[in-house]
């Protein structure tokens, strides 16, 4: 297939929305980076808190105590992880709900590298809580996420239909 002006613009339209959710997510972090102190928190449902956390791992704090490293490494994931998805965008800008996957996952992926390079730790800010989840976290709370976090769930989760949506069609 050859790779005109539309096949350019499409690659650049993706790679647009990624830029968005880094700029929302980072937009986000400066606001509680200048509004809390580390370890504050505003509640803002019965469900729903405000906080500044620091996380130096990765999801769920992975390896959040190893001494340092880490920061390096998860960046290092992070910029190889980067590359692979602008290739794969450039690859399969055609592909609508699979490059909507990688755009929101690459852009979360960004915001979170730059994070670890700015402050050497993802700032994370969002707090939801529930009675039920008493069992699996500390008094019911789920650990602290940011934008992109949430971007990168919702990119995977979107990842995954793609797939299955892909299986069902070639049946």
């Amino acid at each position: 297939m050859a790779r005109g002006k539309g096949a350019r613009s499409g690659w650049l339209h993706w790679l647009g929305i990624a830029v968005l959710v880094v700029l929302f997510d980072q937009f986000t972090k400066v606001l509680i980076l200048g509004s809390f102190q580390y370890g504050d928190s505003m509640t803002v449902t019965s469900f729903f808190n405000l906080v500044r956390a620091h996380n130096h791992g990765a999801a769920f704090s992975f390896l959040a105590g190893a001494g340092g490293w880490q920061r390096w490494f998860f960046t290092g994931i992070g910029v190889v992880a980067t590359l692979v998805m602008v290739w794969l965008l450039r690859s399969h800008a055609g592909q609508k709900l699979f490059s909507w996957a990688i755009s929101l996952i690459l852009g979360g992926a960004v915001g979170n590298v730059i994070d670890r390079l700015l402050h050497g730790y993802v700032v994370d800010f969002l707090d939801f809580h529930w009675a039920f989840l008493d069992s699996m976290f500390h008094a019911g709370h789920f650990p602290a996420f940011n934008v992109a976090d949430s971007a990168i769930t919702v990119g995977a989760g979107l990842l995954i239909l793609d797939e299955l949506l892909r299986v069902r069609r070639g049946r």
